[in-house]
């Protein structure tokens, strides 16, 4: 049973900080130090300033400068608190939130959840589910913050397979939002509700009872609270973490597509000509202009469509067979073999371009882009040789792969947006 509770959250004075919009933050792995800075000239109480005490290059956090960034983080807190910035409920609740965002798909879209905190259970209990691998960097990182700070700083973001959001949608039309803000680049607005009725804790708690949670953004954070809980032992609130949760059916979940792109292949001519002739032998090559590039829509096991700088042409690769793809992945359940993420890694990334798991994880020779124009700029400015541009998995997809043993390949999934930093914090110790 999935153990979900409202939670007494440390959060902001909205009128001592001055609004919402100064102080939340995007998730701390995708703000660069330039973003980082930004952040903190809209308000010195920017939750970047707990929740990154130190910033995040390609493969996690950077090298540490002067003093201990984990005790200066929680040193903040408590200076905030002082200060009137940071509060401490005196009562549990249950936050509601709704995200109206453009997608990158062009559409608008709502998408529905709750932040709480949820009991924190090892993966292999079946009550919530990875579908990524993880890195060790960011892993010690969120640890040694949870450690000093003793706080969730931000949510993961999870799946539920039963909706809480008609348990609290009635409670959202009667109130103005606790807090609201724009939240990212793209224009994506959160509202806040804090929801106090007991009566609805105990309805949302109930129903979640029956339901399994699916990770669907901060594995390092959630194999953090287990490694935390671990190390405190006994009961306590370092037993449950802090989570947005939205449920699978939301007409508002959208998944998109992380396409892949390679780097090693412009100086090469002999590693070009192995990987079209690799790419020949698996796949049925067509041309198609660049202005369609973006296999969405395209019916099929293994369809991509790709790019290279050298050519400057674009091409639509779909797999002959399945044949060599379920030798190699013999034994892997048939949602894996048919993820498109697992497919390019295993034929393409592994097999023709002769790259080791360390190279992926690592990222040596491989980046992610989130858009068909963010990729071609990529090659364009020379960063990049080849990009492969991959199709959105279906949110059935995801579900099946995570009540397998098996977990997704790196970007294998891109939920958007968000879920800010900043909402409510959740104590642990």
């Amino acid at each position: 049973m999935a153990d979900v509770r409202p939670l007494n959250a440390l959060h902001y004075d909205l009128a001592a900080v001055g609004s919402l919009q100064d102080v939340v933050a995007p998730p701390y792995d995708v703000i660069d130090s330039a973003q980082r800075a930004e952040l903190l000239e809209r308000s010195p109480y920017n939750a970047v300033a707990i929740d990154l005490p130190k910033p995040y290059d390609e493969t996690g956090p950077e090298a540490s400068g002067e003093g201990d960034p984990y005790e200066r983080a929680a040193e903040a807190i408590e200076a905030w608190r002082q200060a009137g910035a940071l509060v401490d409920d005196p009562e549990p609740a249950i936050w509601a939130m709704a995200q109206d965002y453009p997608g990158p798909d062009g559409a608008t879209h709502t998408r529905h959840g709750i932040l709480a905190r949820a009991r924190v259970e090892d993966f292999e209990s079946g009550q919530v589910l990875p579908h990524e691998r993880t890195l060790p960097g960011p892993k010690q990182d969120r640890l040694d913050l949870t450690r000093a700070t003793k706080h969730n700083l931000s949510p993961i973001f999870s799946l539920s397979t039963l909706d809480p959001w008609p348990l609290v949608a009635a409670e959202t039309e009667r109130e103005e939002p606790w807090g609201e803000a724009t939240t990212d680049m793209l224009g994506t607005v959160t509202r806040v509700w804090r929801i106090g009725d007991p009566g609805v804790h105990d309805a949302v708690t109930e129903l979640l009872a029956d339901s399994q949670l699916l990770i669907a953004d901060g594995h390092h954070r959630y194999e953090t609270a287990i490694a935390y809980r671990d190390e405190v032992g006994g009961e306590g609130p370092h037993n449950y973490t802090l989570m947005a949760l939205t449920g699978l059916d939301d007409p508002g979940l959208t998944v998109f597509p992380t396409h892949r792109l390679l780097s090693g292949f412009a100086g090469d001519p002999e590693r070009q000509q192995r990987l079209g002739n690799g790419l020949r032998e698996l796949f049925d090559v067509t041309e198609v202009d660049v202005a369609d590039l973006d296999p969405i829509g395209q019916e099929g096991v293994g369809v991509f469509d790709l790019y290279d700088s050298h050519h400057k042409r674009g091409f639509r690769l779909r797999l002959k067979d399945t044949a060599t793809l379920d030798r190699q992945l013999e034994g892997k359940p048939e949602a894996y073999r048919r993820l498109d993420a697992a497919i390019l890694e295993t034929l393409v990334l592994k097999g023709i371009a002769g790259m080791s798991e360390d190279d992926i994880l690592a990222k040596r020779g491989i980046g992610y882009a989130k858009s068909v124009d963010d990729s071609l700029a990529l090659l364009e400015d020379g960063s990049y040789d080849v990009a492969f541009i991959l199709r959105p998995i279906p949110v059935d997809q995801v579900r099946a792969i995570c009540e397998s043993d098996e977990n997704m390949p790196p970007k294998s999934t891109y939920f958007f947006p968000k879920v800010p930093s900043g909402l409510v914090f959740n104590p642990v110790g």
